[in-house]
């Protein structure tokens, strides 16, 4: 890999979603990430599925989408010979990644104080469940459990009384992100001050970090967010509306778009209770049942191309196939290819970073279960000449 980071290592300790998240958006931009696993089965996320691939349907799409660019060894840290080769990499690390519970990885021996000990000028990411201190601060993480604590799920769905969870792993993925976020400015730090230091984030911090104007309505206004379902909070129209054969999704911004899709859809856009965004809002379900009684005259086509026309911001409801055969996600380097050892040529979800003037970046495939344990003890032995 060639990118801004490409002088940089990375100590992947982490398993599941975001800290690998974390550790593949730095091997992304160049880093070289050694992915350390349990000789017995490896990271857990090579276990789930379904779907599974491959000849014996044992290789986890689910690991495939969080470990590219990655070198896999496997380790047991609690074996003596395990912890002498952690401490080896530490020294030759730049960045260690690790989602163990509170106080788990100081009970294997590898304290903060022990690892900057080995390494002054280590960075160590920390991505915990709900915070490393606090009342709560041990607690076991898992995504929809934080999707809950954390408030996103009683702002989804349809209505309060059916709290929905974000279809992704948003929670696992924002934490990885902004570990991600951390690292970097940590990087940054340690050029003037030649120091390492441990950067933390947690599912709940990442997700309470994204609440944005829901969170100040209830800071600030004292008022208690509930789920819109389909349609924005504060702006309207701005949503999904049924028309002849669907649904398509517009959005409204301000008052010069609104008079357009008025005058598009036969509605007097001065009307008193449509005048504003305010009004609009007051008025949500009238609007919606006005737009929706205009756009069920054509298909989704229809609209599309009159949206665009007026140009008012419109769009379709695509699955996860049409989004990877769209051309326009193809022509943003969101899908690339990679040569796995077992699957042969296959295609990844690819990173949403471009740099302007580079190369495209080739990408390598997620590890099989130590495939790289040569590979990185060769690389170690001449980094320690």
């Amino acid at each position: 890999m060639q990118g801004p980071l490409d002088d940089i290592v990375v100590l992947d300790l982490s398993r599941a979603l975001a800290g690998p998240h974390a550790a593949q958006m730095l091997g992304d931009l160049g880093a070289k990430v050694i992915k350390v696993e349990h000789p017995e089965g490896g990271d857990e996320s090579r276990g789930w599925g379904p779907p599974f691939v491959g000849p014996d349907r044992d290789i986890s799409t689910y690991f495939l989408s969080a470990n590219r660019n990655k070198l896999s060894i496997t380790v047991d840290l609690k074996d003596p010979e395990g912890k002498a080769l952690i401490e080896r990499l530490v020294r030759q690390s730049d960045v260690l990644i690790e989602n163990f519970r509170t106080g788990v990885l100081d009970r294997l021996g590898f304290p903060a104080d022990r690892l900057h000990e080995l390494n002054p000028r280590l960075i160590v990411l920390s991505i915990t469940g709900f915070g490393h201190d606090g009342p709560e601060g041990g607690r076991p993480g898992y995504d929809q459990i934080a999707q809950g604590e954390a408030g996103l799920m009683s702002l989804t769905g349809p209505s309060p009384d059916e709290p929905y969870r974000v279809g992704a792993s948003i929670g696992d993925i924002l934490a990885g992100m902004y570990g991600a976020y951390g690292v970097l400015a940590a990087l940054h730090e340690r050029e003037r001050t030649g120091k390492g230091r441990v950067v933390r984030t947690s599912l709940l911090a990442a997700i309470v970090g994204v609440h944005a104007y829901h969170g100040t309505a209830w800071t600030v206004a004292g008022r208690v967010p509930k789920p819109n379902g389909n349609h924005h909070a504060s702006i309207a129209p701005y949503g999904a509306f049924r028309c002849a054969d669907g649904m398509i999704q517009i959005a409204v911004a301000n008052d010069a778009q609104w008079r357009k899709v008025a005058e598009l859809l036969g509605i007097d856009p001065a009307t008193p209770k449509y005048a504003t965004n305010r009004d609009r809002c007051a008025h949500r379900e009238e609007l919606i049942a006005d737009l929706e009684k205009a756009l069920a005259a054509h298909d989704r086509a229809h609209w599309l191309a009159e949206f665009a026309a007026i140009g008012v911001p419109a769009g379709a409801i695509r699955t996860i196939d049409e989004v990877y055969t769209w051309e326009q996600t193809r022509s943003q380097g969101l899908v690339v290819e990679v040569d796995h050892p077992v699957l042969g040529r296959i295609e990844l979800p690819g990173p949403p970073l471009r740099f302007d003037g580079a190369p495209p970046a080739r990408h390598t495939a997620p590890p099989m279960l130590g495939q790289d344990r040569d590979k990185v003890l060769a690389w170690l032995e001449e980094r320690e000449k």
